[in-house]
């Protein structure tokens, strides 16, 4: 990757939905070599996907929460039935298996925090788990979906 890539790919995080042409403007190429890199990233997988960013709070979806969950069951087949199960969560948001003493992070964005219970419920009927807890966000001070590139 040249810095055309890296402005490039920096100027489709901030704002994916510019034209092949406003893009171009700003990375100082010409529209057909810029929308060929575009291609490029894509097929390399670099560049995903292009998605639209919501307002949660438009949505009702004020509250974000972050669970911690310690298990002592850690062999294929739970990991399988625990991992399947979170995902098909849809106030799931992001899931991540740790390293040290948290085995799993859960990221949920609900309406409140009383909303919480019912998902509790429904993650704690998948698999058996040793400790749950949660914690909700007072303030997002750094929210990004930017990569430091």
């Amino acid at each position: 990757m040249d810095d055309y890539d890296i402005r490039l790919l920096r100027a489709v995080q901030s704002d994916s939905d510019r034209t092949v042409q406003q893009l171009a403007d700003l990375i100082g190429l010409s529209a057909t070599p810029t929308a060929r890199r575009l291609k490029r990233l894509a097929d390399a997988g670099i560049i995903r996907k292009h998605v639209a960013l919501l307002d949660p709070e438009a949505l009702d979806l004020q509250a974000t929460l972050f669970i911690t969950v310690r298990t002592s069951h850690h062999d294929a087949e739970w990991l399988t039935r625990f991992a399947e199960g979170v995902k098909r969560m849809p106030e799931v948001i992001e899931f991540y298996r740790l390293s040290g003493d948290i085995d799993y992070l859960i990221k949920l964005c609900l309406p409140d925090v009383k909303a919480y219970d019912a998902v509790y419920k429904k993650l704690i009927a998948i698999a058996p788990l040793s400790d749950v807890s949660a914690s909700f966000a007072m303030e997002a001070i750094k929210n990004t979906t930017e990569l430091p590139v």
